[in-house]
């Protein structure tokens, strides 16, 4: 465990990724998918909430309550971009829907932890069209608001007093998409994976 003290830093870190990104999406060399940034703004709100009813600290929280204000400012950038912001699909407004209705059983359940989960499922069916963008299309996105929040995400683990769910959860969960999105924008893992693909296929069918 480290000072609680550096969460500042992680939260510093976090808001810079996100700027950066922003600019990005504003300079038109990056185009999000608007239906996971808007959702992402408000599902870890609603994780923060829940960690708070719970008796987490601000500080052992505040991490995942960052984690929706910088999704907010790239939401807010993308109606500012000089390119088209990415063209929503089926698939981008099935996920949507999805973690809808996971804040919507949290609405209904009322309990924490239960919070916690179902704020963690909607992140991730919001995070999922990005992510899926991020494979097969890896020079439409910026890995940098990935990487701080890699960086981010490790200082709230560290800082972490009480090794239970309502203090991980969302930080790992953070970390976990995290590793995917560098691997997919930075290290081209789909493209390469996919390239591995179609050489096999290519060697069954002769």
């Amino acid at each position: 465990m480290i000072d609680p003290n550096w969460v500042f830093l992680a939260v510093a870190i976090n808001l810079i990724g996100a700027s950066v990104y922003a600019y990005s999406v504003v300079r038109g060399n990056t185009r999000p998918n608007r239906v996971t940034w808007f959702i992402l703004s408000f599902a870890p709100v609603l994780a923060f909430a829940a960690m708070l009813t719970q008796g987490v600290s601000f500080r052992e929280s505040v991490f995942t309550l960052v984690t929706g204000v910088s999704p907010l400012i790239i939401f807010i950038s993308t109606f500012f971009a000089k390119q088209p912001k990415w063209k929503i699909t089926r698939f981008d407004l099935a996920c949507g829907a999805l973690s809808v209705l996971g804040f919507l059983l949290w609405i209904v359940l009322r309990e924490a932890n239960v919070a916690i989960i179902f704020a963690i499922a909607a992140d991730g069916m919001a995070f999922l069209p990005t992510l899926v963008k991020a494979y097969k299309h890896p020079e439409t996105e910026s890995p940098w608001p990935f990487i701080t929040g890699l960086v981010a995400a490790l200082i709230a683990i560290a800082i972490v007093t009480t090794y239970d769910f309502k203090h991980l959860a969302f930080p790992v969960y953070i970390f976990t998409v995290d590793v995917l999105a560098i691997l997919f924008i930075y290290f081209k893992f789909g493209t390469w994976l996919s390239k591995g693909v179609k050489a096999h296929d290519s060697e069954i069918i002769r």
